[in-house]
């Protein structure tokens, strides 16, 4: 029997996976690949997170089902995370959420607010999850360009102005991937201001407050006043403490929008595995010097990227936020487009990077590089694409 199926057939063909594919089938014939394709941290959690995680495991009263919204003192660590870094008063009980990671906080906040055919607003290029979790849920997807140099405030009003019906959720992340792009608080500010003025929800993905470089500190969009009103903000542990695998991410503010999650959630799960959740506790309440490492090993390996690239004439600036650097496709290898650019540093130079068309069309002219090797492998990477592109430039 064969039968569509609606949902999947909305989803285009995952395009990471064709330069995964090739990588694997790389691997398989003894090919020394060197990875800075996904987003995925190499990073090892740091060590007292993990000796918790050892501790609460032990105790069998740990192993029952848990809370599907989290536990009450990971819910307090999350409030008072916010209260120390920003000043932001939070409710534990209304306005804080624990989520699977952030793609299944998103994912499930789509379904439960978005109805079929709202109009749900994405910048592009983006994060895939951040389009798709609307497409999923039966919303009707709108793109607002981003690119430097752009006012992303004025694109933003832009598309606003030309799209009917008005949009029911903006959805925006800052530092951003892939872009790296980043704003300031003056720009929350006018989005709060103009998300009112349209009863517009805001929904605010801050999976990279932590990685931030050259003295730029991102703003949290629950600092500016009235936020609460009509936005909220999601993060994740992955980053920040090295904690991908472990998937613990939240959700902050708004009432209605965390409520509307919570009722969705105690229906699909029972929340993360107790001892996780205890673990994520003292990540966040424990001293936080093992983030500034982790920032410190990613500032390192891409000032090695970067200035590598640049003094073989691939020009590209230094990131200020993100563990990725977005950079444009040189003009005599811009005409094959990203995935095809993608295959021939895989083929040719032994290096895997992200086609930047797998983040949006307007993405076609960038590959996106992961900082998820060592110097060393970085510098390894540098000499493969010098052989192959030094020569062109």
């Amino acid at each position: 029997m064969e039968r569509e199926f609606l949902r999947i057939k909305r989803l285009p063909p995952y395009v990471f996976a064709i330069v995964n594919e090739l990588k694997y089938k790389a691997r398989r014939r003894g090919e020394d690949i060197i990875d800075l394709g996904m987003g995925n941290p190499d990073l090892p959690t740091p060590p007292h997170i993990v000796e918790k995680l050892i501790e609460a495991a032990q105790k069998p009263h740990n192993h029952r089902y848990s809370a599907s919204r989290g536990i009450t003192k990971l819910r307090e660590a999350i409030c008072n995370w916010y209260k120390r870094r920003y000043d932001v008063d939070l409710d534990p009980e209304t306005e804080a959420i624990v989520t699977i990671g952030a793609k299944e906080g998103l994912s499930h906040l789509a379904l439960a607010i978005i109805r079929p055919g709202d109009v749900a607003l994405v910048p592009t290029p983006t994060y895939p999850i951040h389009a798709y979790s609307m497409v999923i849920a039966g919303g009707d997807l709108r793109s607002i360009p981003l690119s430097k140099g752009d006012d992303l405030f004025d694109s933003l009003v832009r598309a606003v102005k030309h799209t009917w019906p008005v949009p029911e959720v903006l959805l925006l992340s800052f530092p951003h991937n892939p872009t790296t792009l980043v704003v300031d608080k003056d720009f929350f500010r006018k989005v709060i201001e103009f998300a009112k003025e349209h009863n517009i929800y805001v929904i605010h993905d801050f999976a990279y407050a932590d990685l931030t470089f050259d003295g730029y500190t991102p703003p949290s969009i629950m600092e500016i006043e009235g936020a609460k009103d009509v936005a909220v903000e999601m993060f994740s542990l992955s980053k920040s403490y090295s904690m991908a695998g472990w998937r613990v991410g939240f959700v902050v503010g708004n009432k209605d929008l965390v409520g509307a999650l919570a009722k969705l959630k105690s229906y699909y799960d029972y929340g993360i595995f107790q001892p996780i959740q205890i673990a994520a506790i003292v990540a966040l309440n424990g001293p936080q010097d093992c983030v500034k490492e982790i920032v410190e090993t990613y500032r390192k390996r891409r000032d090695v990227l970067v200035d590598g690239l640049n003094r073989m004439g691939w020009k590209v600036e230094k990131p200020k936020g993100t563990m990725f650097v977005w950079a444009e496709i040189p003009d005599e290898f811009k005409k094959m487009g990203s995935l095809e650019f993608s295959k021939f540093l895989l083929k040719e130079c032994k290096v895997a990077v992200s086609p930047g068309v797998g983040f949006g069309y307007n993405g076609d002219d960038f590959v996106r590089f992961a900082l998820v090797e060592n110097e060393q492998r970085i510098r390894q990477a540098l000499r493969g694409m010098r052989q192959v592109l030094g020569g062109s430039h």
